[in-house]
């Protein structure tokens, strides 16, 4: 249910466990410093991510492409929208591939906003960007979250064509509540058929999704969209509790008990997910990926080594 004029005036109060320290620390100020010098924008700043002031202590970011402004108008998302967002940045992969190389990072998530203004989506600029950051960065993890292009598989391709060692894309919410929670361009299908089609394309490449609770969906709907997530072969799931970004945006219907999400993190890998980040603050880009990789590699030999560590 859309919120109604009285339900934006204001926040449902939060719960113990969502509450977290004003974000802080020496790599904090560094790394919001050095992203404002170069003009590069973070997820993390532009969505609110509760989670900042951990991940950037622990110099790790989630950069976004493309600038600042989305072409879509997503009922969850505090991203500004605009149908005539500002030129791309050509100077833009390569100055992100130099801020990851002085960051001295061994795992980076680069995510973008939707530019339906453009030909091509972006996907030449993401897919240019990847390959600026992995000629500054060899060895170097890279996890990209990408938009459905509205289903192009050629655009798609343009990305897995750079081969990310993960490659993302979120379904967001539950079938029947997808039309409420996103924008019109987007469908719960359509995110399906990218996710099935970069598998099709190469199975080397791990595929992650992300589902926000707490808008409304049934728990047998939570399990029938990790059922189809699984059904694409997607490797990695990250469920985490939605929370409004402000009182313009979908009001939360209700605060998931952590012990629910532990519920559904033991469910996640009883269907065969090879990764399962679910709790109250998890994220799309919340390492999920990073972390299943670190163990990985205790005990597998078949990726790179990875850069200065």
């Amino acid at each position: 249910m859309l919120p109604t004029s009285k339900q934006k005036l204001s926040r449902t109060p939060k719960p113990p466990w969502l509450k977290v320290s004003m974000p802080h620390g020496e790599n904090y100020n560094w790394l919001k410093e050095r992203s404002s010098t170069l003009h590069l924008n973070t997820v993390c700043q532009e969505a609110r991510c509760p989670n900042i002031g951990e991940c950037w202590n622990g110099r790790t970011a989630t950069f976004m492409l493309m600038g600042k402004t989305c072409t879509r108008g997503c009922r969850f998302c505090s991203v500004r929208t605009t149908r005539t967002p500002p030129a791309l940045d050509t100077e833009e992969p390569r100055k992100l591939a130099n801020t990851i190389f002085s960051m001295n990072l061994k795992y980076v998530v680069i995510t973008c906003v939707n530019r339906d203004d453009l030909a091509d989506q972006g996907s030449s600029h993401i897919a240019a960007s990847i390959r600026a950051v992995k000629q500054k960065n060899p060895g170097l993890l890279i996890e990209m979250l990408i938009p459905d292009f509205c289903g192009i598989t050629r655009l798609v391709q343009h990305v897995i064509d750079e081969t990310p060692h993960v490659l993302s894309h979120n379904v967001e919410t539950v079938e029947r509540l997808t039309h409420l929670v996103r924008d019109p361009r987007a469908g719960y299908q359509q995110s399906l058929n990218v996710l099935q089609y970069i598998k099709q394309q190469k199975k080397s490449i791990y595929t992650k999704s992300s589902l926000m609770l707490g808008l409304g969906e049934a728990h047998h709907e939570i399990i029938k969209t990790m059922e189809d997530l699984r059904k694409m072969d997607v490797d990695f799931l990250t469920l985490g509790q939605y929370l409004q970004p402000d009182p313009t945006k979908l009001k939360v219907c209700r605060f998931v008990h952590p012990d629910e999400f532990n519920e559904l993190a033991d469910i996640g890998y009883q269907m065969g997910f090879e990764y399962v980040a679910s709790g109250p603050l998890v994220r799309s880009s919340y390492r999920a990926a990073e972390y299943f990789f670190e163990k990985k590699l205790k005990t597998s030999s078949t990726i790179a080594t990875i850069h200065k560590e």
